[in-house]
């Protein structure tokens, strides 16, 4: 993406503005990769999130901090004990490097003033976030490099800090174009004029390298060895334009959206290379612009990490059922042959004048059949005669016990299976922390997980999602089974119309009629809603189920959300949270 140094000297001279001379009111540590800190003053209270996630790396302010876990890192009390209370000095940008130090006047145990700072790096892969001392010794870092990993730079408690290795790149704050241009035509082996910059010049993105050449080509793409006169001179031309913005701080955060408003990229300077295969959103800060970019991308990674585990013991459960269903179901189909085990027996015991014990089979008339066939039947020869009829007997009831027990089994593991099926889409649905927790408790519960035990009080439940029919009506839907239970069995009035997918995992959802017959637009609504929040969302036309609440019942012993119902109608609507 693109946040590079250029994008950085804008933000940081934003951040510059806003937070220095403010105190750490708060810190807190998301998770292994990022830090959020609460900064409050005259001017008012902000949250600075620091990133060093791998397709995600930032520092910005941010409206938007992510869910804390209930027992704060390692890391995070450290930096609570340091710097809550301490006053933020400076924010300083290395040249146009990505790296950014943050330099606060703390106190120590003994009430001297001292200094300490925070390094946001930020490096793809290798971004961190370090914190030292006065004497620049490293006090610890989010990711701790030892000498397996890096043999050039380890990052370690008690080690001297130094900044990462320089690139051979020309900095456009001390360097002209006519400089830059001159590498790029020293450049021996041709290639595009974009990547040539990229190459060339400190802070530049690929973004802003695409656009200088669109700009330089207007909109033609060049290669290094095919700049003429008049080439170069719009290079230098455009050169200058973007080195004096950087160096003046003058810009215009910018975000290129798909057309259907998907963040695709974003810079400090207008981008017109897209044309009209995308559309540019302008911000009023950068701060804003990143916060806006990252929202949606980062809920949806941050989620995807932490319900991994969720997913991987939900499939495993998928799994153990499915094979043992299968199984269950071969061994039922072998004790459907119980039949020939209560003929045999009747007819060895129609000849147990002629067994004798040692005998290892014996040859009977079938007298169950009309042409009266000869059969032979095996013998146990360590048995008596009728020891070898009962036997034959025993297997025979042996086998009729097993098809019920069987098909008893076969249909709790069918409905066990629905019931993980339900939770799967609970899980591809969630979008907060709270809800994944309530999925572990969930199924917690119900002996998947082991509990989870804490200090802290568990926050209370989350409400239904809730929606507004055009008429005035009320719309609420279960975020996960347990919800789904409270929803039908509790909150819903008898007269209340109970939606949920025909034979699809899917949320229940309720119209809260208060005593009055819903009109059809209301209905087809709630029904739309039962059908995103399912598990066809993406699909076309989705059968959607419907019936008074007092015709819905739970099965004793049922799992939850599981229940039963009646006197439904059905309609075929589009997943949808619009009205039409």
């Amino acid at each position: 993406m693109a946040l590079d140094g250029a994008f950085l000297r804008y933000l940081v001279n934003e951040l510059n503005s806003k937070l220095v001379g403010l105190r750490v009111e708060k810190i807190f540590q998301p998770n292994r990769d990022e830090l959020v800190i609460g900064f409050r003053g005259i001017s008012g209270a902000y949250k600075l999130l620091m990133s060093s996630r791998a397709n995600s790396p930032r520092v910005n302010i941010t409206s938007y901090p992510p869910e804390n876990p209930q027992t704060p890192p390692m890391l995070c009390m450290l930096l609570r004990k340091k710097l809550t209370g301490a006053k933020l000095r400076a924010i300083t940008q290395h040249e146009l490097e990505r790296v950014v130090r943050f330099e606060f006047e703390a106190t120590d145990e003994l009430g001297d003033k001292i200094a300490l700072s925070l390094i946001s790096e930020i490096m793809g892969k290798y971004s961190n976030i370090i914190f030292t001392d006065s004497d620049g010794k490293i006090i610890d870092s989010l990711k701790r490099v030892d000498l397996t990993m890096s043999s050039q730079r380890q990052v370690l408690p008690g080690l001297d800090y130094h900044l990462p290795p320089p690139q051979n790149k020309l900095n456009p704050l001390n360097s002209e174009a006519e400089e830059i241009i001159e590498r790029i035509k020293s450049v021996q082996k041709p290639m595009s004029l974009n990547k040539a910059l990229l190459q060339s010049v400190q802070g530049f993105s690929p973004i802003v390298c695409r656009e200088i050449e669109h700009l330089t080509g207007r909109g033609a793409s060049l290669t290094t060895n095919e700049l003429s006169e008049e080439l170069l001179g719009r290079l230098k031309f455009f050169l200058k334009r973007t080195i004096a913005e950087i160096r003046e701080i003058k810009g215009q955060p910018c975000m290129v959206q798909s057309l259907e408003g998907k963040p695709m990229d974003f810079s400090f300077m207008n981008i017109l290379q897209y044309g009209t295969a995308a559309k540019t959103v302008n911000y009023q800060g950068y701060s804003e612009l990143l916060d806006s970019f990252y929202l949606e991308r980062d809920k949806s990674e941050r989620m995807r990490v932490k319900s991994q585990d969720l997913l991987k013991l939900l499939s495993n459960i998928t799994d153990r059922l499915t094979r043992k269903i299968n199984t269950q179901r071969a061994e039922l189909q072998n004790s459907e042959d119980r039949e020939k085990y209560r003929i045999q027996g009747d007819l060895l015991q129609a000849n147990l004048y002629r067994m004798n014990k040692g005998d290892t089979e014996i040859e009977v008339e079938n007298f169950y059949d009309e042409s009266l066939p000869k059969i032979k039947i095996a013998l146990n020869p360590a048995l008596s005669p009728a020891q070898n009829v009962q036997k034959y007997y025993k297997d025979y009831r042996k086998a009729k016990n097993a098809q019920q027990y069987l098909t008893t089994e076969i249909e709790k593991a069918k409905l066990e299976l629905v019931y993980i099926e339900s939770v799967f889409d609970s899980l591809s649905r969630a979008e907060t922390e709270r809800e994944l927790s309530e999925i572990k408790q969930e199924l917690a519960d119900n002996g998947y997980v082991k509990r989870i035990r804490t200090k802290q009080s568990p926050k209370g439940a989350l409400p239904p999602l809730e929606f507004e029919t055009k008429s005035g009506l009320k719309i609420l839907v279960g975020r996960n089974n347990i919800q789904n239970d409270r929803l039908t069995l509790k909150l819903a009035k008898n007269y209340d119309l109970w939606f949920h997918t025909k034979d699809i995992p899917g949320s229940h959802t309720i119209l809260c009629s208060s005593g009055q017959t819903p009109d059809d637009e209301s209905i087809l609504y709630a029904a739309s809603l039962a059908a995103y929040h399912s598990s066809a969302r993406e699909a076309g036309k989705v059968p959607v189920d419907y019936t008074l609440i007092k015709y819905v019942s739970k099965p004793s012993g049922a799992k939850p959300g599981m229940v039963i119902y009646k006197n439904q109608k059905t309609l075929f609507v589009t997943p949808s949270l619009e009205q039409e």
